[in-house]
């Protein structure tokens, strides 16, 4: 009897290890899937919503008041564009270094350049640069957006001279402006000095 009490015994213990053990496992299962799925889901969710963003915005060119300058093109993100005095024909002057300060409004995977408000489609066009990548251009002029640009509105790169020529904000017709920036607010380089409470320095993560 003893000997068939002790092997109940240890057949009960084995048994409930083995429950003990699969809930164990059972719960960690859960716990994992659960994180994974919502990270996934999160995942998905961030970069779809990115891509609808940028299809938007890609190429798309409308007016802007920014004053004293009047209406004036800005981007999807409604930065500020320029044309670059150098370029004499529709063929972008401005590369390597020009190029990282003076960053060429480009569009990408045949998205075709759209207008917004105020705009005219049918002075809008693309020319392909060096690189071969598609630049978008307003009446023949290649369209550039300025690095110290940091807000919507702001125009900081009217009438500088920078990489041998001027750099001005655009009108609606795809004529420079060649108002100078309000004296009050120019900096000695010639572009127009931050706000109160904003930072000189260009944010490295600011979208252009």
């Amino acid at each position: 009897m003893k000997s068939n009490t002790r092997a109940v015994t240890a057949m009960a213990a084995a048994v409930l290890c083995a429950a003990a053990l699969a809930g164990c496992s059972g719960s960690d299962s859960a716990s994992e899937g659960g994180p994974a799925e919502a990270a996934a889901s999160e995942s998905m969710s961030m970069s779809a919503s990115p891509s609808t963003t940028a299809s938007e915005i890609e190429g798309k060119v409308s007016e802007k008041e920014v004053a004293p300058y009047g209406k004036i093109l800005v981007n999807g993100r409604e930065r500020t564009l320029y044309l670059f005095a150098a370029d004499k024909t529709k063929e972008s002057t401005c590369t390597g270094d020009c190029a990282k300060v003076w960053r060429p409004v480009l569009v990408t995977n045949g998205v075709e350049p759209k207008a917004g408000t105020g705009v005219k489609q049918n002075l809008l066009s693309t020319v392909t640069r060096t690189d071969n990548t598609k630049q978008v251009t307003y009446n023949n002029h290649p369209l550039y957006t300025y690095k110290s640009d940091r807000m919507p509105g702001e125009a900081r790169g009217q009438d500088v001279t920078e990489f041998g020529a001027k750099w001005y904000v655009v009108d609606t017709e795809g004529n420079k402006v060649t108002t100078a920036p309000p004296s009050s607010s120019t900096s000695p380089g010639g572009s127009t000095s931050p706000s109160a409470g904003m930072s000189s320095t260009p944010s490295s993560s600011a979208s252009y």
